[in-house]
């Protein structure tokens, strides 16, 4: 999909701010939006549609929000990929994320268009939100971590509120396999430390998510790529 120009242009421009914050961090941008389906599918299936408030836990070096601001000024500007529909309109880009440099990187780019905060989602607090979108991160966490986030999240959202959730399916067989070496070798180059991974299959990862009252829908979110990645969309009744 990278390769439409549209697109195209959507990724050199939600990639330009970062080189505020330095070469490595524009280059990863770029990588970031070209090779994860996650950013294109967000707004090419309009999964955040309708939604001002949005926190991104786990936020890295805030290219979700770089990406919705190019977005929704692409599309004001009517350039924009033909067939998507109109993405969210941001009144509000929050994000969280416990490494010093990564929330530095997304300060210098994103300016005042977002409130990164430096912390850990395990406990700092949750501003009200129409979205949260979290994306690769609570494997990290030990099981009642995981379970307690979630309980969060659903407090945070609005009525008719939205979590996109994305996960490795523990039951992928061999591109689950390389899900987590992928993810312990990320960890070694960027933490400098060998985490221990939490995962469990989508199923039971729905299960929780049903439990706490969402509505859920699980897409394969792997195209391009090696792993056994799928995005759980919860919506709240």
């Amino acid at each position: 999909m990278s390769g439409d120009p549209e697109v195209s242009a959507l990724i050199a421009a939600a990639s330009a701010p970062y080189l505020a914050a330095g070469r490595f961090a524009w280059h990863f941008a770029r990588g970031k939006l070209t090779g994860d389906p996650a950013f294109a599918a967000i707004l090419a299936r309009g999964l955040l549609a309708g939604r001002g408030r949005i926190l991104d836990l786990g936020c890295g070096q805030g290219l979700l929000a770089s990406w919705l601001l190019t977005a929704h000024a692409a599309h004001r500007q009517g350039r924009w990929p033909q067939g998507w529909p109109p993405p969210p309109a941001p009144e509000q880009l929050s994000g969280v994320d416990f490494t010093a440099r990564e929330v530095a990187w997304a300060r210098a780019a994103l300016g005042e268009h977002a409130h990164i905060v430096l912390g850990d989602i395990r406990h700092v607090d949750y501003v009200p939100a129409d979205a949260i979108v979290i994306l690769d991160v609570l494997h990290f966490m030990d099981y009642a971590a995981q379970e307690t986030v979630l309980k969060r999240v659903r407090a945070a959202l609005s009525p008719h509120g939205v979590l996109l959730l994305r996960v490795g399916d523990a039951e992928g067989g061999l591109s689950f396999a390389v899900s987590k070496l992928v993810d312990r070798i990320v960890a070694l180059l960027r933490y400098r430390r060998l985490p221990r991974l939490n995962c469990r299959p989508a199923r039971e990862w729905r299960s929780l998510l049903e439990q706490l009252g969402f509505l859920t829908e699980a897409l394969p979110m792997s195209e391009g790529t090696p792993f056994a990645n799928v995005l759980l969309v919860g919506k709240l009744p």
